[in-house]
């Protein structure tokens, strides 16, 4: 089906563009294998405040979500958990708490894809600037060393507190996983795919045994900058891959 046919086929669908980029998003992650069985969890904001947010269902698997199963939440409904269909409670705690917490974040991708959680379980998590990839996340970044289990409210509260710098977009969650935000879905699952890339890159480095050629931080901050000014590749990476979707006849916009 295309994404103009599923708008016609759920006229009373709310922010049916936003639940396909979603969507798309989704599909993409799994076929990377940054998904993890069941866990995991998107969110984005769709309201001014960034307090209603769409989520995926509870223990929904990537492959199969749609735009029309994504869960539209109100970060400050006490009684959501409660609620027919209610959202896994960990996805309830930490993407709740950010979105309540942090409007700045429209958009928020939880994975424990394997390079990036491998960084996250390092004694030092810092990602220093050995490449152009690497760069991209000089100091827009923080590392979160206070992990305290299961992501119930609590802990999403102490997550959220520490994401309340605008350009920090990514969160190394120690011991756990990552934590990618962003503008948009576009935004976010392009900032998501490079820093598993740069994690990729940084541990292999680390595999060789051999020194690393770091990079100045006057360098590191340029091209940075560069790259957060670079015209239209996060929307032009989203587009490709939902085309790349509709050729194979997926179902994600329906």
């Amino acid at each position: 089906m295309t994404q103009t046919a599923s708008i016609a086929a759920h006229p009373n669908m709310s922010h049916w563009q936003e639940r396909v980029d979603l969507a798309a998003a989704f599909r993409w992650t799994e076929r990377l294998n940054f998904h993890e069985a069941v866990a995991n969890h998107f969110s984005l904001a769709v309201n001014e405040d960034g307090t209603r947010f769409l989520m995926n269902p509870n223990q929904m698997h990537f492959r199969r979500i749609k735009a029309s199963d994504l869960l539209l939440l109100d970060a400050n409904d006490p009684d959501t958990l409660d609620m027919p269909g209610a959202p896994d409670p960990t996805a309830w705690g930490l993407h709740g708490s950010i979105h309540r917490r942090c409007p700045h974040h429209r958009c928020a991708m939880h994975v424990h894809s394997i390079h990036a959680t491998v960084l996250a379980s390092l004694a030092d998590s810092t990602l220093p600037p050995i490449d152009q990839n690497t760069a991209t996340f000089f100091n827009r970044y923080v590392v979160d060393e206070h992990f305290g289990g299961l992501a119930f409210e609590d802990e999403g509260e102490r997550c959220a507190a520490a994401l309340q710098d605008p350009s920090k977009k990514v969160m190394i969650m120690g011991n756990h996983g990552v934590m990618v935000l962003g503008d948009s879905v576009a935004d976010t699952f392009n900032r998501l795919y490079y820093f598993e890339r740069a994690a990729e890159t940084y541990i292999r480095a680390l595999q060789t045994g051999r020194p690393l050629r770091v990079l100045s931080d006057e360098i590191a901050e340029k091209t940075a900058t560069e790259l957060d000014d670079y015209p239209g590749q996060a929307e032009r990476h989203m587009a490709e891959l939902k085309a790349i979707l509709d050729e194979e006849g997926s179902n994600y916009a329906s």
